[in-house]
């Protein structure tokens, strides 16, 4: 796709002399962002390469996951937080049925079995409990709490200290999983799977002039994205779920799918659930804190019912899936068939549906 890559400059262009053509601009910055997450993917792989399995993965799902951090920090900063939450319930989904789906897949087609640590596997989808938990919760006190007449700034506060709460999580997870029980995680490195090595200062420089464009060109995409939704005839949720999620994903796509053809299928669990994992605990809580000093008024994590179904089900698959430490093809189906089925689901949820 790298022939795409001259759709950068083209919208950055477009986006400075022809403003209001926003519905090509959306569909072009969605193209332009494709080939540059791909790079980004292929440096953080070749940083993965220098490290463990565990590091790889981490590595990867936190570059990887730049792109997301990058749209939603935009779409933060312009107010437009049904669409910011959209993308962190699409990204979380995304990854679990998407990507990791594709992956096995991809793995099931050219290996009949494909093994891989359930011991780590379970601690991620525990974790992804919690999350779900942390969704679920503050939509619940939204519901009973509907009557009291500063609801709303009570769950700003709530959503607040739910987010130091996961934030806390998120770096306990990381000292798990990288420090006291590392021995979850760790695998063989298999050093011939990665190929020809770039260096330390190639992968870093690629990685910077990628998250700059990549940067440049969210900025462009979330001040179309309500006018692209409207023409479409989409909801600005269904936009954000799974358009801009798909995108954003770009990265998750290539490489997980990459190393599970490679029968690292440690690797490619680490990047498609760790990359969920780290939305769900620390992007989001992260972006409702930047929300008190960036947005116009501070984000909450009151999630549509639709969106905190969707997630939970997510979950839930994902853990039947991982849990036996052993995927074939067929599980890849089952979880493309339920992001099919979510994806109907939102697609024909209607535009005016409110947030909460």
């Amino acid at each position: 796709m790298n022939w795409l890559l001259v759709l950068t400059p083209a919208v950055i262009y477009l986006h400075l002399t022809h403003y209001e053509n926003q519905t090509t601009i959306f569909v072009l910055a969605c193209l332009a962002i494709l080939p540059l997450a791909g790079w980004l993917g292929h440096a953080t792989e070749h940083l993965a390469a220098k490290t463990n399995e565990s590091v790889g993965g981490l590595l990867n799902a936190t570059f990887g996951n730049a792109a997301e951090l990058i749209i939603a920090i935009s779409a933060m900063r312009a107010g437009l937080f049904d669409v910011v939450k959209a993308s962190l319930t699409g990204s979380i989904i995304g990854n679990l049925l998407l990507v990791l789906g594709a992956s096995i897949l991809a793995g099931g087609l050219k290996y009949k079995e494909q093994r891989f640590s359930a011991q780590a596997a379970r601690a991620q989808t525990t974790l992804l409990t919690i999350a779900s938990i942390s969704l679920i919760l503050p939509a619940a006190f939204h519901y009973l709490a509907g009557g009291m007449k500063a609801s709303a700034e009570l769950e700003r506060d709530l959503s607040l200290e739910f987010s130091i709460v996961l934030l806390i999580i998120y770096g306990l997870s990381l000292l798990f999983s990288l420090k006291t029980h590392k021995h979850y995680f760790a695998t063989e490195n298999d050093e011939e799977a990665h190929g020809e090595h770039w260096s330390l200062t190639k992968s870093l420089g690629i990685l910077a002039a990628a998250t700059t464009a990549i940067a440049v060109v969210s900025e462009i995409l979330v001040h179309n994205v309500e006018s692209a939704a409207a023409s479409f005839g989409m909801s600005s949720v269904f936009v954000g779920v799974i358009v801009v999620a798909i995108v954003g994903n770009a990265a998750e796509h290539s490489t997980a799918i990459l190393v599970a053809r490679k029968n690292r299928m440690d690797l490619s669990l680490s990047i498609a659930i760790g990359s969920s994992l780290q939305i769900a605990i620390f992007v989001g809580p992260l972006l409702v804190v930047l929300s008190h000093f960036m947005g116009p008024k501070p984000m909450d994590l009151v999630f549509t019912m639709a969106e905190v179904l969707a997630v939970v089900i997510s979950v839930f698959i994902t853990g039947q899936v991982a849990d036996d430490g052993v995927s074939h093809w067929m599980e890849g189906v089952q979880l493309l068939a339920v992001y099919i089925m979510l994806g109907i689901i939102f697609f024909f949820l209607p535009s005016g549906l409110p947030q909460h």
